[in-house]
């Protein structure tokens, strides 16, 4: 493969397959998130990820659906994301980077005008999200320092350059410490139209919501490195003076804060988690006045979202197997009534998400793998589709993505595990390639190209591609999701590897031809899996973990990973020795293609130099692509185009359909 393939008729053939996708949609959103509806339902807005051309990554832009239409809210330049109508309905507050790239201020619309906003006072960092109080006075803004680092599921690195007037010669300079990196709070007041920090010095601030108007519950942490978020605590911020109260510390994670508007009750989801923003588990409800905390029984639902709707009801979201679900907790009386169960996705793009109106209605972003994403109003006497991205490029990739299933198998030990089957047209054997999810808590759903460009692609060349869903998933509840904790890579790796058996039994998959595609946890799966079984054609580990040694001293999020894996890398023998792929390299025959990011801060590039190095050491074919400007994961064009072109190659050259 050569090392510049701009000019070669593959590369061609996939900027083509884009453009065809993206193009009749420029200008347009082709994949639409957080959405939000007013109290009485009449007005619905959507952030939409909209392309103009191929290059970067999309911007944002805040959509209203009105007339079965998508019409942009506001006229400025830059992005725009995270559209809140207040309570009373007065105003529209959003998010926008127009003053500089990447830099989010708040902005608001009022009088239900849509045009031009007016900026609030900038504070100093960028604001992640923003909360209405509930008497429509205040904004509770989520404010992240430049230089502050991202998740893996958004993307790794830092949220943003603080470099940018310094000399190219001068160095990075970390001292563990960054003052920059820190999240805060702040208030913006309506009637002054000021500004004011809310959170002390020495509190960092993961994510929080209004509990009444004079109080705010955040998920806090006394330092803000992004391994620090793996321990916060629950904590209770006095709006008059600052002062804090711990709520609630737990074994596990702890995310998605909001109170009653009464300021009675606190709700939080409590979830053993592998991302931040990425959590799906138990919800919790706090009685402030009497401190009593109650697991709701959700009817084994992981909890992905919350809201309160007036003072004795609190809706959210959730997962449960592969179906998304909607529901309301009767605070007063324990009751959950659920609103739907549905096989199609609902919500963002790693979980269900949505917003209720005060009548017990859900707006909701629905897609499928046979259904480009779509708003719907639901609950009332039936669905209302408001607006949907569909157009030309969607048919286009409708024509040639096959279809999707969901499959389920049991694993050696008799544990049941699911996932979602895309096939070509034909009753095959097909030719498979298993698409490993990252996490390793996280789950595939019935989605819009099943979340990864990579899948249609992929199924139009004539491979089927398995998205499992092994233990450690979400939507099965913390027992399952536990399965994971502390022996990554044992018996999930069965569970893979008994879903591959099983389709070869049903005649639905050529086992000559197996192959493998993951990221981040599914990089590393990739790369074990290939060290287990000599059965596999050809791989492609992204953004994986190679060697849990090295990643101890060089991710940011390496406390995590060794409490996953039950880990001490000073032990001689534990699991960060029994466990690398890189380790165990004299046992692969399998041609690996391995990706990472410069900028990953999770799984660093030397990742996937360390496996690509100790393949070739074995003689075992093996290429390492390293994309200067991405960081976990590839995400930008052209190098998703490049990425696509040497993944699609990769596997026609090793196990052709």
């Amino acid at each position: 493969m050569s090392n510049d393939l701009r000019e070669t008729p593959e590369y061609a053939a996939i900027a083509e397959h884009f453009r065809r996708l993206h193009e009749p949609a420029f200008g347009r959103p082709h994949a639409l998130r957080e959405p939000h509806v007013t109290a009485d339902g009449s007005r619905v807005v959507v952030t939409g990820s909209v392309y103009d051309e191929l290059i970067g990554l999309p911007r944002t832009a805040i959509f209203t659906a009105a007339d079965g239409e998508l019409r942009p809210v506001s006229a400025g330049a830059g992005s725009a994301r995270w559209a809140r109508y207040a309570p009373d309905g007065a105003r529209l507050a959003f998010l926008s980077d127009r003053g500089k790239a990447g830099v989010f201020q708040l902005f608001l619309l009022g009088d239900d005008r849509f045009g031009e906003a007016v900026e609030a006072p900038a504070v100093p960092g960028t604001v992640e999200y923003a909360y209405w109080s509930p008497d429509s006075a205040q904004i509770l803004l989520g404010v992240a320092g430049l230089g502050a680092d991202l998740s893996g599921g958004q993307g790794s690195g830092t949220n943003a350059r603080l470099d940018d007037e310094l000399p190219a010669w001068h160095p990075l300079v970390e001292t563990g410490a960054e003052e920059s990196a820190w999240r805060s709070l702040w208030l913006y007041t309506i009637a002054t139209g000021t500004v004011s920090r809310l959170s002390p010095d020495g509190l960092n601030c993961w994510e929080a919501g209004w509990c009444g108007p004079s109080q705010v519950v955040a998920v806090t942490s006394n330092r803000p490195s992004e391994d620090d978020w793996y321990t916060a605590a629950l904590t209770l911020i006095d709006v008059s003076n600052g002062q804090s109260t711990e709520l609630l510390r737990s074994e596990v994670q702890l995310a998605l804060p909001t109170g009653s508007p009464d300021g009675t009750h606190v709700s939080i989801v409590q979830a053993v988690c592998s991302d931040r923003w990425v959590v799906a588990g138990d919800l919790l409800l706090i009685d402030l006045a009497s401190g009593t905390h109650t697991t709701i029984d959700t009817a084994h639902t992981d909890v992905t979202r919350l809201e309160w709707i007036g003072n004795t009801r609190l809706g959210y979201f959730g997962q449960r197997h592969l179906d998304s679900v909607a529901g309301i907790l009767d605070v007063a009386t324990g009751q959950v009534s659920e609103l739907f169960c549905t096989e199609m996705a609902c919500g963002g793009p790693w979980y269900p998400d949505g917003a209720f109106t005060a009548d017990g209605r859900v707006a909701t972003v629905q897609e499928a793998y046979h259904l480009p994403p779509q708003i719907v109003l639901a609950g009332g006497e039936k669905d209302e589709v408001l607006a949907s991205v569909a157009h030309t490029g969607t048919d286009y990739l409708l024509s040639i993505a096959g279809t999707a299933q969901a499959v389920s198998w049991p694993a050696p030990d008799g544990l049941e595990i699911e996932g979602v089957l895309c096939t070509p047209p034909g009753d095959g054997p097909f030719p498979l390639i298993v698409n490993v999810h990252g996490g390793p808590i996280w789950a595939f759903r019935n989605t819009w190209s099943m979340n990864y460009q990579w899948v249609p692609l992929l199924v139009s060349r004539g491979y089927a591609v398995l998205s499992p869903n092994p233990r450690g998933s979400g939507g099965r509840g913390q027992a399952f999701a536990r399965h994971v904790v502390g022996d990554m890579g044992g018996a999930d790796t069965h569970d893979y590897l008994s879903g591959v058996d099983t389709l070869i039994d049903r005649g639905v998959v050529d086992g000559s031809r197996v192959g493998l595609i993951g990221g981040s946890y599914g990089g590393f799966m990739s790369s074990w899996l290939v060290t287990q079984d000599q059965r596999f054609a050809a791989a492609v580990p992204v953004s994986p973990v190679t060697d849990w040694y090295s990643q101890s001293f060089t991710s940011n999020i390496a406390g995590w990973g060794n409490t996953f894996l039950g880990a001490d890398p000073e032990e001689p023998g534990s699991s960060a020795h029994t466990r690398s792929p890189v380790l165990q390299a004299s046992k692969v025959r399998t041609p690996c293609l391995n990706v990472a990011g410069a900028n990953d801060r999770c799984t660093p590039p030397g990742q996937a130099r360390e496996f690509h190095q100790a393949l070739l050491a074995q003689g075992v074919d093996s290429r390492l692509v390293i994309y200067p400007q991405e960081g976990h994961g590839v995400r930008a064009y052209p190098a998703m185009t490049d990425f696509l072109t040497r993944t699609v190659s990769w596997f026609e050259t090793h196990m052709p359909a």
